[in-house]
């Protein structure tokens, strides 16, 4: 659910995927999970990232689970749960090669030991995260298996202290499609649970984009041969042509790099963005004879026309991007 559920709007998916059987919801920032908290979810919330210490309180008030990366975090949370009269439960963090949050895999004994022995912490889960799962090339699939059986030795360490180590989860969306054998208790699907195949090979799973960006023309007009369109006259009309105003841009999460590289639908036909996008609009070349009237809807992208992934590719970024940048001020209308 972390980043407005993808750009989708946090409650409508949070509750969608309750329905569909999600035992757990994850966020990135104690923000994410009040805000799930005060929507009325009541299902567990793990909280991914690490939060200031003067969150703690946030933390303890909105019943989060959170992940824990060092000592001194476990202690600080230690303390103030057993001051507010509260046992938490926590999930140890470990750093196999992803290179960002989790403690080193030689502290990881030691660091569930800490957290067993505080008394108002429960040692509810045990976690690392994936740096390259979603590659099938040979160097990162061997990259994977050496996180993995990194994990594994970890998980027995732990155990041979005799510390149960809870939920086990590592996989992400990438490791859900490409390494059934690191499932474990519990997977973590992202970018896959809205519809974008998060490996280049076929994608086992039925799954299609959750998204589509629509607006309406809200302006034609005439445009002479030679006339350029928009900020920094990128494209003059190579002959008389009529051109759409949409009113969306990039303040609302259209890329100003998909200038005079993307298409929109409209009544079921493809039309070239021309000219800069700006914050607030872009424009579409319709061509010198088009039935285009004003008010037609646009499909900036999902639905009938291509979607956030072929966005993304045509401007050298990834899907997730896309759809987490659609602005809030834009309505999300859920259709059943």
């Amino acid at each position: 659910m972390k980043a407005g559920a993808y750009g989708h709007g946090v409650l409508p998916i949070a509750r969608a995927a309750i329905e569909a059987g999600a035992y757990c919801l994850a966020v990135a920032t104690v923000d994410e999970g009040v805000e799930l908290r005060l929507g009325g979810i009541d299902a567990p919330i793990l909280l991914l990232s690490q939060p200031m210490f003067d969150e703690i309180p946030r933390i303890l008030d909105n019943r989060l689970i959170t992940m824990v990366s060092d000592i001194d975090y476990a202690e600080a949370l230690n303390r103030q749960a057993a001051a507010a009269g509260l046992i938490i439960p926590v999930h140890l963090k470990v750093d196999t090669g992803m290179g960002r949050m989790g403690c080193p895999t030689s502290s990881a004994p030691d660091l569930a030991r800490c957290i067993a022995g505080c008394t108002a912490l429960k040692y509810d889960g045990t976690a690392t995260h994936f740096a390259s799962s979603d590659s099938a090339r040979p160097d990162d699939i061997a990259y994977t298996r050496q996180q993995l059986e990194r994990f594994h030795q970890v998980l027995n360490d732990i155990r041979a202290l005799g510390l149960d180590p809870g939920i086990v989860h590592a996989a992400n969306s990438g490791a859900v499609l490409l390494h059934p054998d690191s499932w474990f208790d519990m997977v973590r699907p992202g970018i896959l649970l809205y519809g974008y195949n998060a490996v280049s090979e076929a994608c086992p799973f039925p799954v299609q984009p959750v998204m589509e960006l629509r607006s309406n023309i809200v302006f034609i007009k005439q445009v002479k041969k030679g006339e350029s369109l928009s900020y920094g006259r990128t494209w003059q009309a190579p002959h008389d042509t009529v051109a759409a105003v949409i009113p969306a841009g990039y303040a609302d999460g259209l890329p100003r790099l998909a200038s005079n590289r993307w298409q929109v639908l409209i009544n079921d036909r493809l039309y070239p963005l021309t000219g800069n996008i700006c914050m607030d609009q872009c424009l579409a070349d319709l061509g010198p004879e088009t039935t285009v009237k004003r008010w037609d809807e646009v499909s900036l992208f999902g639905g009938k026309a291509p979607d956030a992934a072929k966005l993304a590719a045509t401007i050298g970024t990834i899907p997730y991007e896309i759809t987490c940048n659609i602005n809030k001020r834009v309505p999300r209308v859920y259709i059943e």
